[in-house]
């Protein structure tokens, strides 16, 4: 734990979006993304900040590395593939099912006794594969599965109840909200239920990427360096065969990235540089250019993120333009020697 008390938690406010990807077809910006873009240095200052960084939002997912070293702290065993897929968003590929059953046969538990809802693989290949062979939804075909295994897993090695598990006031919820304050260095502003049915806490974009730092400059061998080393070795089990957010981590070395619906991503360096996304309307095909935007702005190398500069836009079957980043996002310049 940090030695500093959390500051207040953020305002729930509406918040202050900026244009950040633009959609170009033919030379003319034919529609706009609005969002905030948080990009922090090595040192955890903030380097560039556009739209509004500091009001409450819901990272979704992208807070799962944050709740699985919630749950190592509380005496986690899992390492590897099964601790990678603990914080994963998953596809719904044979593997991920494989592993969420072998974390719950750890527990001594099945299926059953998972609480979130069932549903078709996230993977549209995987879920029209899984509906032509007429498989129904499933709890451990949903995406969370992985982590809701690794909670009920947790819960039973610590002797709490598992049949109110996702209950915000149980012993293993209130440990997670507590490290989601430690690490993201403030308050939980409110809590709701995530798709999934486990408790979603507000923090600011800023909080997030301030979290993500911690989790990657974190001492070798603490829980957090667990879960950072787990979902870069295996960033296919944290998420999927030909997901955007495995192909980021492999271009760029060191990278953790995490991906949440509604638009919101979250990546950081070992030397704690960190970027959060927040696309306001929710819309993936802008997060991952702007991400990478980002990242060139915290000084990544832009070579290794050119695949990611954004979704081509077609005419006739023809190429006519892209989702591009706003020109803030792009990389400052480097002053020419003298």
């Amino acid at each position: 734990m940090h030695d500093s008390l959390p500051a207040d938690a953020p305002l729930v406010r509406d918040p202050l979006h900026a244009p950040v990807a633009h959609l170009v077809r033919g030379g003319i910006v034919e529609g706009v993304h609005y969002g905030s873009v948080v990009v922090l240095g090595a040192g955890g200052e903030v380097r560039f900040r556009l739209g509004d960084t500091e009001a409450a939002f819901y990272p979704r997912s992208a807070l799962k590395p944050v709740q699985a070293a919630a749950m190592v702290r509380a005496g986690l065993p899992l390492d590897g593939e099964l601790l990678s897929l603990a914080a994963a968003s998953h596809s719904g590929e044979e593997r991920h099912l494989a592993g969420a059953r072998r974390i719950l046969e750890l527990a001594g538990l099945t299926e059953d006794d998972l609480g979130n809802v069932p549903d078709l693989p996230l993977d549209p290949a995987v879920r029209d594969t899984w509906i032509r062979e007429g498989r129904p939804p499933s709890r451990l075909a949903q995406n969370c599965s992985g982590k809701h295994a690794a909670m009920l897993y947790t819960a039973r090695l610590n002797g709490w109840s598992l049949d109110d598990y996702l209950d915000p006031a149980h012993p293993l919820q209130r440990m997670i909200a507590e490290t989601v304050e430690d690490l993201t260095g403030q308050r939980v502003a409110t809590v709701t239920a995530d798709g999934c049915g486990a408790p979603l806490f507000a923090v600011s974009l800023h909080g997030l990427a301030r979290a993500a730092a911690r989790i990657t400059t974190a001492a070798p061998g603490t829980p957090e360096a667990r879960v950072a080393f787990a979902m870069r070795e295996h960033a296919e089990m944290a998420s999927g065969s030909g997901r955007d957010v495995a192909a980021l981590m492999r271009a760029v070395p060191g990278l953790l990235a995490k991906d949440g619906f509604e638009g919101v991503q979250v990546a950081a360096l070992p030397d704690g540089r960190a970027v959060a996304v927040k696309i306001a309307d929710g819309a993936s095909r802008a997060r991952i250019p702007v991400t990478a935007g980002a990242l060139a702005r915290a000084g990544v190398d832009p070579s290794p993120l050119a695949e990611f500069g954004g979704e081509v836009l077609l005419g006739g079957g023809r190429p006519v333009g892209e989702v591009r980043p706003v020109l803030a996002l792009r990389p400052e310049p480097v002053p020419a020697l003298l």
